[in-house]
């Protein structure tokens, strides 16, 4: 996956000191290759669910936003060390994730994870071979349950790995696999849906509880006036608020 930096590059700032100096300026980190979270469209810009909801958040937040996108095995590494001010990636909230960043509010409810396979495979999920996102919840939630996980750097790598017959199934969010169910006859749903983690939130330096907060209260005047659930069902994400 290719990095991609979209609008004028500015200078070295975390977000706390850029706040506290007056300016507005916040750069958003997405990873652009996870649909209907976020992607690159035709146009190479950032586009989805997270592009709609972040400049929608970054405007009742008085904030100018630019967007950044990264690698997802990266991501919090290069939140923390400076290169963007917030992760808005599908990331979902975690208590192992809480142990490094902090998060705001969150943007969506736990959306359940489900397991992709080969449409004409008899696929026994206690001991097939799954394949995951590197990093991700679902990854770190089969290698608990004791399967076989094999771990790849991007989403459609997973299902990659299923078509070339290195994994039985994928474990991923639902959302990003239902298009390829309904598009793709060789694939298939198998095994019931799972719910993992606290739902997804903006990932912010633990440092920057003024912007953490910021958007916090942008989030929540979404849920109040109900356009967050506007944009859920308009992306076909999950469960509304």
């Amino acid at each position: 996956m290719k990095k991609l930096i979209l609008g004028t590059a500015i200078t070295a700032l975390t977000a706390g000191a850029a706040l506290a100096e007056g300016h507005s300026v916040v750069r958003l980190g997405t990873e652009g290759a996870y649909p209907p979270y976020n992607f690159i469209n035709d146009a190479g810009e950032v586009d989805g669910f997270e592009r709609a909801l972040g400049d929608e958040l970054c405007a009742r937040a008085e904030l100018t936003c630019e967007w950044v996108t990264n690698d997802w095995d990266s991501i919090i590494p290069n939140l923390v060390s400076g290169n963007y001010d917030a992760i808005i990636a599908g990331m979902s909230i975690t208590d192992e994730r809480l142990e490094v960043i902090d998060f705001t509010e969150n943007y969506t409810q736990p959306d359940p994870s489900a397991y992709l396979a080969l449409a004409d495979a008899d696929v026994d999920l206690s001991s097939a071979v799954i394949a995951a996102q590197a990093a991700t919840i679902q990854a770190s939630y089969a290698a608990g349950e004791g399967m076989t996980v094999l771990e790849f750097a991007t989403p459609e790598e997973s299902v990659a790995a299923v078509r070339a017959g290195e994994a039985d199934a994928v474990l991923a969010d639902r959302a990003y696999l239902a298009p390829l169910a309904e598009a793709e006859a060789d694939l298939a749903f198998t095994g019931e849906n799972v719910l993992i983690g606290g739902g997804v939130g903006m990932g912010i330096r633990q440092s920057d509880t003024e912007l953490r907060d910021k958007f916090t209260a942008a989030i929540q005047s979404m849920k109040a006036d109900g356009s967050l659930n506007a944009l859920i069902e308009e992306w076909e994400i999950g469960e509304l608020f």
